[in-house]
């Protein structure tokens, strides 16, 4: 074969993947990823705490959707794969705790069984009572919350749906599309007619599509999730240039050309391939010249900033399962607790591990503090709502990732479709990553997958 050129920009988990799987299809190729920053990874970021690897980013896989997994397996490091301990989280709601109620779809009950509790006997009432509305009859995309509202009720939104899409997404779910982030369910209602026939045909689809006894429905790596961009560039041979951003784009005889580095002096370096990788609004910028299609659709897809905390605590005996999520209508700083001590058995030790999350689309100014009054912050929030003994942290680190989490607002199907058929019209050019299809790390490697089989048949 003809010895190609691709340059990869962008060194996240979408780009490094990218990268790899071009170096198994073809051996021989020059391949070069360009990454702004002065590390590798992106998203993917573990530290060491109380002597364990731990993520600051993604921390759990799901391990049903395979992509994650066979990457994991085909870089060798199969036997490092770790199921959870537990997964019964709570949610933590303005009159108590509550275990979060089975069989829902990201929060949407598909009946009214098991919600005596957790929300008020006229909640529970306004969702029994949803399959005798009207038909749902949708005319295009709408919000997840201005669907439900209508539908099952504001407590549905508050205390159910909204922890687990800011979990996910660090967003609302007044905004978020529904078609983007509950396409199973958005699937099902023209058929069902309502939503909770529409979440129950959605969770025993999945539920045959899997099978119950395929294994967990999530992992994560022993030695953190955050160890698999080095073996990525380990595996791949690819040359990884860090400090060194892309913009300039510009299609040549041959394929292309960037300009990367110092825009007073920039480098010019050819291309046969490029797969762009970087966050929307830096994609728009780079593209502009080459395909100004993409940029408005590109440029309508905001990012939400958020912070992780990790913290050390002394051992102690909780209560609390896997974590817990934390709604607004609290008033609480964080969004989530997850207990990683008792969540995962390899970290389970002499010491009480605990992440937690701040930051939502839109409440910036939780953001805005210093780090030292940041932490401090979310350690007392931490401490109250695990009713710690000893609350002391032993170590802490924190982590902010600005711009982290891409929006899938309202339209997002549409907007991605927009990106991809104007880049399709560019021979030797794709975009791929968390911005379009979906913000887990299988996702992204899927979406590295199609990037990469697009250019290459």
């Amino acid at each position: 074969m003809t010895r190609r050129r691709l340059v990869v920009v962008g060194a996240g988990i979408t780009g490094l993947t990218a990268a790899f799987e071009w170096r198994r299809r073809r051996p021989d190729d020059e391949i070069v990823v360009l990454e702004a920053g002065d590390r590798i990874g992106g998203k993917l970021h573990r530290v060491e705490l109380a002597g364990q690897w731990y993520d600051t980013g993604p921390e759990a896989m799901l391990a049903r959707v395979p992509d994650a997994v066979e990457l994991v397996e085909a870089l060798g490091l199969g036997d490092r794969l770790v199921a959870p301990a537990t997964t019964q989280a709570s949610v933590v709601l303005p009159d108590g705790r509550h275990p979060l109620p089975p069989g829902t779809v990201l929060g949407v009950p598909a009946s009214a069984e098991g919600l005596e509790g957790f929300l008020s006997a006229d909640g529970v009432a306004r969702v029994r009572a949803e399959a005798d509305l009207p038909p749902v009859r949708l005319d295009g995309d709408v919000a997840v919350g201005a669907l439900l509202r209508e539908r099952l009720g504001d407590e549905v939104v508050d205390r159910l749906v909204e922890p687990l899409l800011g979990g996910v997404y660090a967003g609302r779910a007044d905004e978020l599309s529904l078609q983007a982030t509950m396409p199973a369910l958005a699937a099902h209602l023209p058929r069902a007619g309502s939503v909770l026939g529409a979440a129950a045909a959605a969770r025993d689809a999945g539920i045959r599509s899997r099978g119950d006894a395929d294994g967990p429905v999530f992992v994560t790596v022993a030695d953190g999730i955050g160890a698999l961009p080095a073996a990525l560039v380990a595996a791949s041979g690819a040359e990884v240039r860090l400090r060194t951003p892309a913009h300039g784009l510009r299609r040549t005889a041959t394929g292309f050309e960037l300009s990367i580095g110092s825009a007073a002096e920039p480098e010019l370096p050819g291309a046969d391939s490029v797969i762009v990788t970087a966050p929307a609004g830096k994609a728009a910028r780079l593209l502009r010249d080459v395909v100004p299609g993409a940029v408005e659709p590109l440029l309508g897809i905001p990012y939400a900033s958020m912070a992780v905390v990790a913290m050390a605590f002394p051992a102690q005996e909780l209560a609390a399962g896997s974590g817990l999520l934390v709604p607004p209508v609290t008033g609480r700083l964080v969004k989530g607790v997850t207990v990683s001590s008792a969540k995962w058995p390899h970290l389970g030790g002499e010491a009480l591990l605990v992440r937690s999350s701040v930051g939502r689309f839109r409440a910036e100014s939780d953001l805005q503090r210093d780090d030292d009054e940041l932490v401090a912050a979310v350690v007392a929030d931490v401490a109250d709502l695990l009713r710690l003994s000893r609350p002391e942290p032993l170590q802490t680190e924190l982590v902010r990732w600005g711009g982290g989490l891409p929006q899938y607002l309202v339209g997002h199907p549409g907007r991605v479709a927009a990106v991809r058929a104007a880049v399709a019209g560019v021979p030797g050019l794709e975009v791929a990553g968390a911005a379009f299809d979906g913000v887990g790390v299988p996702a992204c490697i899927r979406d590295a997958r199609r990037a990469v089989g697009a250019l290459l048949g």
